[in-house]
């Protein structure tokens, strides 16, 4: 019998609809703004404004580096460029990635954890862009390289879940080989820079992280190390 209670969505983790709706509520007053519904004509350059003040630079880290100084109103840019879109489009598949990943990797890590995951992969992912391509000068905006950690995430979980039932584990990382591919025909097609980099070490910490953040997980891989 169906449930007439039930609620027409599946409930989402708190924690994912308070990374989600900073990103969403961003976009719609971007939007807005350059639609000339608010903001005057000032408005129209509001996207550009939050770009240069979100956006991750790789020069402006490079620069840090060099001179050994690390301010903290310069180093935020690391967790906010995940906030800032392009485009309207930009922000939808993005938002979308983050809910349906976010449901999957929040109903069973604890919500810092989620946090941690998502920013994690951030930071590390445009630290990677910055330090393996020394020559990219493209900042870095919205979330794709936080939306592949929690795909690192997920794949941990159907990792240890594949191997519980003694599955071929290697299977769980289909996804990202699929999303990958996907972006390689992609750059081929219509050009593209190298954001990919972030995306992939983004997943890297992603899955990297769970092995720490995820309930038992630092028992989990002892006990994975002794059955080898």
């Amino acid at each position: 019998m169906d449930d007439h209670n039930a609620p027409p969505l599946n409930p989402l983790p708190l924690v994912v609809w308070a990374i989600a709706l900073p990103i969403i509520a961003m976009e719609v007053v971007l939007s807005l703004a350059e639609g000339g519904l608010v903001g005057g004509p000032a408005g129209i350059g509001w996207r550009l404004q939050a770009l240069e003040r979100f956006a991750y630079s790789p020069d402006l880290t490079r620069y840090m580096i060099e001179i050994g100084s690390y301010p903290l109103d310069q180093l935020y840019r690391l967790v906010t460029y995940p906030l800032v879109h392009g485009s309207p489009t930009h922000t939808v598949f993005v938002v979308v990635i983050l809910l349906a990943l976010g449901k999957m990797v929040g109903e069973v890590f604890r919500w810092w954890a989620v946090l941690v995951v998502f920013f994690g992969a951030a930071a590390v992912g445009a630290l990677v862009y910055t330090l393996v391509l020394p020559g990219v000068r493209t900042p870095l905006i919205g979330g794709y390289p936080a939306d592949y950690g929690l795909i690192g995430g997920f794949t941990f979980l159907l990792w240890v879940k594949l191997a519980a039932v003694g599955a071929n584990s290697y299977r769980a990382f289909s996804m990202i080989g699929f999303l990958m591919g996907i972006q390689l025909v992609f750059g081929l097609l219509f050009g593209g820079g190298y954001e990919w980099v972030a995306d992939i070490a983004g997943f890297a910490t992603g899955f990297i992280l769970s092995f720490v953040v995820s309930p038992g997980g630092f028992a989990r891989v002892r006990d994975k190390l002794r059955q080898r």
